[in-house]
């Protein structure tokens, strides 16, 4: 098969297939622009498996060059663009890849980092690349076995490096399954994530999902905020956001979700890290409907949990198989083994982490769950995120959850970690960002919420702060901030 070829056959040729800002591309032009791009990567040279580094901010141009070196029978790999130098050292080094498609200011940036390379990869300017896409022929969609690599997803490096994750060609499969199957998307919707395309959350949900649905997909090239959101939203009218909690958070701040939900949004998406009921709450009261909250990760691309209740227990997503990974005390939080037609292959040149994350086809997220006497699954977190106190298992996740929604509206960020006390016992500290001119008001508010908690879960150790450590997908670094404010705390 052919991933990027089985992503495309759906869409009906003169049916909108991509807009980004004011141009826009049908399904017909799309799939002829994708043949044109493998046409032109294999003149330059592209070999099957050999790998493309697609650097750049979302564009209709970032779609064609992506699906391109997948229809050309290369392996796509999106960068954030927003790399920092280490980490896009580290990338440009390890991942031995033939070419890098960029635009011309991410060229002055590679140029320097290429020097120390010792075979590195050709740059292919998008200016450059224009103009060979007019020169060439389309090229028949290059074909593979089902378990060949297609792509690359970079993890976020929350937990440490990012790990180049490789995904199958049968990755794509099962795209479209939570759109439809959960959300009740089809090709009559527009969808658009804010987050960007090098996210897994981003390309499995708005980009293969909504191409695979013959959908119209939105793309928007700036760094998303707030009122950038609300921008895109009005501009282009999309029937369904996919978004993080943090910038939900942020919408409802700015009191821009009664305007997205006033453009035609009739149902949001949530993932990335866990949805606080707060935000939840006072979303659907903003706009009308609550966001439908999911659980995937860079080895899934998909979402394979999500929960659309007021409970927030999971619920798996259509053809997942798991299990729980250890046996014994099935009350204590513990990891699982997934199974789903979107499961990565595995990481590359990371055989420790691969041998600890993926067996037989199975992958184990890093995260815990608790299973309840009826079933249900609980997210509680990675390992350092659940603390042995008293004996009894506390969530720092809950404690999060519980404090929002104490304090909410008065916050830009929260975050619960832990960390050994004077006497040497775990204990939990809390670290808050105050929204402008509510300081006061969050200390107040805070101190009642920690009062209101059981006592196992009452933070010991409060630290107002400028901001939290994020990762480049936006999601919190809790490792970062422990080293940055508990290093010499007991």
């Amino acid at each position: 098969m052919n991933a990027a070829a089985y992503l495309l056959a759906t869409g009906d040729s003169g049916a909108t297939a991509l807009e980004c800002g004011a141009h826009s591309m049908s399904y017909g032009e799309l799939r002829d622009a994708v043949a044109r791009a493998a046409g032109a990567w294999r003149e330059r040279g592209l070999k099957q498996g050999e790998r493309v580094l697609v650097f750049a901010p979302d564009s209709i141009a970032w779609v064609i060059a992506y699906l391109g070196t997948i229809w050309a029978g290369g392996v796509a790999v999106g960068l954030n663009s927003r790399l920092f130098e280490r980490e896009l050292s580290l990338v440009l080094a390890e991942s031995g890849a033939r070419f890098i498609w960029c635009n011309k200011s991410s060229c002055a940036l590679l140029e320097p980092l290429l020097a120390n390379i010792a075979d590195p990869p050709q740059l292919v300017n998008d200016e450059q690349w224009n103009s060979d896409l007019g020169a060439v022929l389309p090229a028949p969609a290059a074909q593979s076995a089902d378990d060949e690599e297609a792509l690359w997803v970079y993890t976020s490096g929350t937990t440490g490096v990012p790990k180049a994750v490789r995904h199958a060609q049968r990755g794509v499969i099962a795209s479209a399954d939570f759109a439809r199957d959960i959300l009740g998307l089809g090709a009559q919707d527009r969808i658009y994530a804010s987050s960007k395309m090098f996210f897994a959350y981003a390309l499995g949900n708005s980009l293969c999902a909504g191409l695979r649905l013959g959908a119209t997909v939105i793309l928007d090239s700036e760094w998303p905020t707030a009122e950038s959101v609300a921008a895109v939203v009005e501009r282009h009218r999309p029937t369904v956001l996919f978004s993080v909690p943090t910038l939900y958070l942020k919408m409802l701040q700015a009191g821009v979700a009664a305007r997205i939900a006033a453009a035609g949004v009739t149902r949001y998406g949530s993932a990335g890290e866990a949805m606080p009921a707060a935000v939840r709450r006072a979303w659907r009261e903003a706009t009308g409907v609550a966001p439908v909250s999911g659980y995937g990760a860079s080895e899934t691309i998909v979402l394979v949990f999500y929960s659309d209740d007021e409970t927030a227990l999971l619920k798996p997503s259509p053809r997942l198989e798991y299990r729980m990974r250890e046996t014994g005390d099935l009350a204590a939080p513990q990891r699982l083994w997934l199974r789903h037609p979107s499961i990565a292959l595995g990481y590359w040149q990371r055989p420790e982490a691969e041998r600890d994350s993926f067996s037989n086809g199975s992958f184990s997220p890093g995260d815990l769950f608790r299973r309840r006497d009826d079933g249900m699954l609980e997210l509680c977190g990675r390992d350092d995120d659940m603390l042995k106190i008293s004996g009894q298992w506390v969530s720092v996740l809950d404690v999060e959850q519980a404090l929002l929604g104490a304090i909410a509206g008065c916050v830009e960020g929260l975050a619960a970690v832990g960390f050994d006390n004077a006497e040497g016992l775990v204990s939990i500290a809390l670290f808050a960002v105050a929204a402008p001119g509510q300081e006061t008001e969050a200390r107040e508010r805070m101190e009642a919420g920690i009062a209101a908690l059981p006592k196992l879960k009452r933070p010991r150790l409060v630290k107002w702060v400028s901001e939290l450590p994020l990762s480049a997908t936006g999601k919190l670094q809790r490792r970062k901030l422990k080293e940055q404010h508990l290093g010499g705390v007991a």
